[in-house]
């Protein structure tokens, strides 16, 4: 069974895979292209941060910015390494739209790399049901990112 923790920035584990998720981004990306936000950077208020658990095991993290009413963008999208290749990444990606619905969103968006370093995460949101968009809240066109977005059912409110 899959719990989840809101916040939870202490606990080891769940610091040493935003840290590892942080270091390997920013060596992934391009200069100008890293859009990776650090433990403090996901502390904002208008961030929502869960850690996902199966039993005592980290399964994964993610987490939810508000950047309209109705509208988010999932940043920090990150599997455990002992989760990874078994069908778990969609699991985290349903589950965090679960947690997004409960907070009235309707529209969730994500940007991610164009390399081939985010592959597997690019086929882990088009698997999701993402397409490709514009931009959106403060990104720019850039030939090292691309843009998705993903309208959900609200029927939890």
């Amino acid at each position: 069974m899959i719990k989840t923790i809101e916040g939870n920035f202490e606990n080891t584990d769940v610091n040493e895979l935003l840290t590892k998720h942080f270091i390997e981004l920013r060596a992934a990306s391009p200069e100008g292209s890293a859009h990776v936000l650090d433990i403090e950077g996901l502390k904002v208020p208008s961030i929502k941060f869960w850690s996902l658990w199966y039993d005592s095991e980290l399964m994964g993290c993610g987490a939810l910015k508000i950047i309209e009413k109705d509208h988010g963008e999932f940043k920090s999208i990150r599997l455990h390494d002992d989760f990874r290749k078994k069908g778990n990444g969609i699991k985290l990606i349903n589950h965090l739209i679960e947690e997004a619905k409960k907070l009235k969103i309707k529209k969730i968006s994500i940007e991610t790399g164009a390399g081939k370093f985010f592959k597997p995460a690019r086929k882990l949101f088009n698997l999701g049901g993402f397409k490709p968009c514009k931009p959106f809240a403060h990104y720019k066109e850039d030939i090292n990112s691309i843009y998705l977005s993903k309208i959900i059912n609200n029927t939890s409110n």
